[in-house]
């Protein structure tokens, strides 16, 4: 994929959280390249991050769709976690949605029943190109919990995903550590919200997509779901209202795994690789291995 220069808003914050002792050495890592693998029946297996002509492995059978979160775009969220995931032998995909015209880059801002129909397209794309029947979903905040939960919910999608992997998601509704509870308190303010950024306003607290999204309960049959959450979590607060119940669900807290993460919404999503770490154990348990402090610079 070509560089490009970076939105500020997502570079400043990662860069704040590259200064994170736990992250910072897995940040600093060189990107893993795109590879050639064989798989068991012998048969070459190209892997690459939007690598169209990828064809799964048996060893790892679905390919993953990665959704970013809001205010931000597929390469600046993804350009650690994605090329990892293909030098494993994953065929790894992802997609820009909620795209604004007046703010490029900042994606995932567009009514997120929209987002969801362009999820739901890009699923079915790449379904069609390796010839799979389901995918994984990895997702970052609004792209790791409201956003697939409406696809599963609400647009057959639970037909077509074996898991979901949410990375600090709002799965019910986020305040932003307050900011979201003012917004509702200040007339006005949700319908400028709504006018301008309704993917934002999609997401807080009490909003009617968040009243429908969780009016079904939390989970699908049929779907394996992992949540990871930090407890300095900003935006997704409380960060306990991420986690999900129903059967075939894993709550995860980063720092019960190792207690010198101090990754907070941002940081989890984009460098942390204890974080990272449990999402590849959620994507392959049966290979699956302990997370601790030291998956960090593993």
């Amino acid at each position: 994929m070509s560089p490009r220069k970076r939105s500020v808003p997502t570079l400043a914050c990662a860069a704040s959280a590259l200064a994170l002792a736990v992250t910072a050495i897995a940040a600093s890592a060189p990107a893993a390249p795109a590879v050639a693998k064989t798989g068991k029946a012998g048969k070459t297996v190209t892997s690459g991050w939007n690598n169209w002509s990828c064809k799964p492995s048996a060893a790892h059978p679905n390919p993953v769709v990665l959704l970013h979160g809001t205010w931000a775009n597929q390469l600046d969220t993804w350009f650690v976690l994605a090329p990892e995931l293909a030098a494993q032998g994953y065929c790894v995909y992802s997609l820009d949605y909620g795209k604004l015209p007046y703010m490029p880059g900042l994606n995932g801002q567009g009514p997120l029943v929209k987002s969801a129909g362009e999820v739901s397209a890009f699923v079915d794309k790449v379904l069609t190109s390796t010839g799979t029947k389901k995918v994984d979903i990895v997702g970052h905040s609004e792209g790791g919990g409201p956003l697939p939960r409406y696809y599963l919910n609400f647009m057959n999608g639970a037909s077509k995903v074996d898991k979901l992997i949410g990375l600090a998601p709002d799965n019910h509704g986020a305040t932003a550590s307050g900011l979201g509870t003012l917004a509702r308190k200040v007339p006005g303010v949700s319908q400028v919200l709504s006018l301008s950024v309704p993917g934002v306003e999609d997401q807080i607290v009490g909003s009617e997509f968040m009243k429908k999204l969780n009016s079904k309960p939390d989970t699908v049959p049929g779907v394996k779901y992992t949540v990871i959450s930090t407890k300095y979590d900003e935006i997704a607060t409380p960060y306990k209202s991420q986690q999900l119940s129903g059967p075939n669900v894993r709550n995860v807290v980063v720092q019960d795994l190792c207690k010198l993460d101090v990754s907070e919404h941002i940081a989890l999503g984009l460098v942390d690789r204890i974080a990272f770490h449990e999402v590849k154990n959620a994507l392959d348990p049966a290979h699956a291995t302990p997370t601790t402090c030291k998956s960090a610079v593993s």
